[in-house]
């Protein structure tokens, strides 16, 4: 793989001064994944970021959540795939229309947390996901009909949700985060599931983007083929660790360029 998108999240309000640490990543990302309500996020925040977004050229998804703002998204809750369907339609169309006027506009959407990793197993969830986005892409509403790509986990039930309704899919690595044997994420609350050194972070980048996998939590050589790397926002001291994962990414001869370029623009 010769292209890799580089990807943070965004205005989720962490940190001792968050809108310096949003400035901090948008100037080392090539997509930015958005608090739009769900698990963080306001009109303030969005704003700010895509106003940014805008201004670099990076890309701008909408990080979709459950409803839980006081778990930060991090907790499973119990609705119909019709109602979390519905509220995922709210949260992207409320980022795209401050997108619009920050002269940008939504091209993907990302699923946030305990939704992220349900949708990697569970088929009602995935497809609940699936088909808000199919949703938007029907829908007449300028810009946000030219068809939103789903970024989610490699080899998930994801994918095969958004072959159904005929979307791109985009495979997504983490490259701070730590792997279970079958290929999902290690829960949070497991010790070293957050990685913080800088060098092994890098490295797994790395891997991940030239030989499409990771060594698991326990050892083993897991497949993880992906378009798209993500970085946490939240992770501590994270510039500095997407700096570094930057330049190793560089260093071996690998381009940034965002999956789905915002309106306009062709690589990023």
């Amino acid at each position: 793989m010769s292209t890799i998108d580089l990807n943070a999240d965004l205005g989720e309000g962490v940190g001792a001064d968050p809108a310096s640490l949003d400035a901090g990543l948008l100037r080392l990302i090539t997509s930015a994944n958005v608090a739009c309500g769900g698990h963080a996020g306001d009109r303030e925040s969005m704003t700010r970021v895509c106003a940014l977004a805008a201004e670099y050229g990076v890309a701008v998804g909408a990080q979709v959540s459950y409803l839980d703002l006081e778990g930060f998204g991090r907790r499973r809750l119990d609705i119909s795939p019709s109602l979390l369907t519905a509220q995922l339609i709210e949260q992207v169309e409320a980022l795209d229309e401050i997108a619009a006027g920050c002269g940008t506009r939504v091209t993907y959407v990302k699923p946030h947390g305990a939704l992220y990793n349900s949708a990697a197993d569970d088929d009602v969830i995935a497809l609940a996901v699936a088909s808000a986005v199919s949703a938007l892409n029907s829908a007449t509403k300028p810009g946000l009909g030219a068809g939103l790509a789903l970024l989610g986990l490699a080899g998930s039930r994801l994918d095969d949700a958004a072959g159904a309704h005929g979307l791109a899919y985009v495979p997504e690595g983490f490259a701070d985060r730590a792997y279970t044997a079958s290929g999902r994420l290690v829960p949070r609350d497991v010790d070293g599931a957050v990685l913080h050194d800088h060098l092994h972070v890098a490295a797994q980048a790395v891997r991940i983007a030239l030989d499409g996998e990771v060594v698991s939590i326990d050892g083993s050589v897991v497949a993880v083929v992906a378009r798209s790397l993500c970085v946490h926002g939240d992770t501590p001291d994270a510039v500095r660790l997407l700096q570094r994962v930057r330049d190793e990414l560089w260093v071996r001869g690998l381009t940034l360029s965002a999956f789905a370029p915002p309106p306009g623009r062709g690589d990023s």
